[in-house]
């Protein structure tokens, strides 16, 4: 049988193309000196809170992301979007932004319900991913699940509590491979007690474990896997609402650790 990746003992190898020479070279592309790094990051995929978040915020361009930059937080917590979605283009991001000097991570998006009872617009904190997509492999052995930073699950829990929000805490199903989401897999991971499926998750807390940051994640369910029929509400009003809300937790999750 194949073993995954196909190179096992890479774990022990030094890699040759390195994040930190990427880096450098945006930084090469843009005039004057970088602006000193935040302490955090907040990761988003969604175009209507990018949006949101562009239109009240201030920008930075490195030639590789374009930032923005928090005042209210002295611009300690910078927000990233618009450079699509899925665990390889996310965690690319991820890598130039350690390379920055970013310690701390708060990932939020959608996702797919895999219970009965997880309903469009609810809220989950995300503990730890099964690892069902390739990038999380290449940077931790095989294991079944990849695990998110213990204070960042405290932290993110408390500030929802702290806002009177009701969310719910368990573990996702990251898979880069949406439109081969089976039924079998469906059933069986929803009677495991998996809430949701989502795309970026595992990858971001083995890259976060491999590189010694923090990072945190949290979903509001956009569309029903549960049912007998798909279920999509992606531009509904209550999944919009509640990406707002979760940004605006991940923001005060951030700035107390600060």
């Amino acid at each position: 049988m194949t073993s995954y990746p196909n190179y096992p003992q890479k774990y022990a190898e030094e890699a040759y193309v390195l994040p930190d020479r990427v880096f450098e070279m945006a930084v090469e592309r843009v005039e004057g000196p970088p602006m000193p790094a935040p302490e955090a990051a907040i990761l988003c995929y969604q175009r209507s809170l990018w949006e949101t978040v562009c239109a009240d915020t201030e920008g930075m361009t490195t030639g590789l992301w374009d930032m923005r930059l928090l005042s209210e937080v002295d611009r300690q917590i910078g927000v990233i979007g618009g450079f699509g979605f899925g665990a390889p283009a996310t965690c690319l991001r991820l890598e130039a932004l350690i390379s920055y000097g970013v310690k701390r991570f708060v990932s939020i998006g959608t996702a797919g319900s895999l219970q009965e009872d997880l309903h469009i617009g609810d809220l989950v904190v995300c503990d730890k991913a099964v690892r069902d997509e390739g990038t999380s492999f290449h940077y931790l052995p095989p294991d079944k699940y990849a695990h998110a930073s213990p204070e960042m699950v405290s932290r993110l829990s408390q500030t929802l509590k702290e806002r009177g929000l009701a969310y719910r805490l368990g573990p996702s199903w990251t898979i880069d491979a949406p439109y081969r989401e089976t039924v079998a897999e469906i059933r069986h991971y929803g009677r495991e007690g998996v809430l949701a499926v989502e795309m970026e998750a595992s990858a971001l807390f083995a890259v976060a474990a491999c590189r010694g940051v923090e990072m945190g994640a949290m979903f509001t369910i956009s569309d029903s896997l549960a049912g007998p029929e798909w279920e999509p509400h992606f531009t509904s009003e209550a999944v919009t609402q509640s990406l707002q809300t979760l940004y605006e937790a991940a923001v005060q999750s951030l700035a107390a650790l600060l």
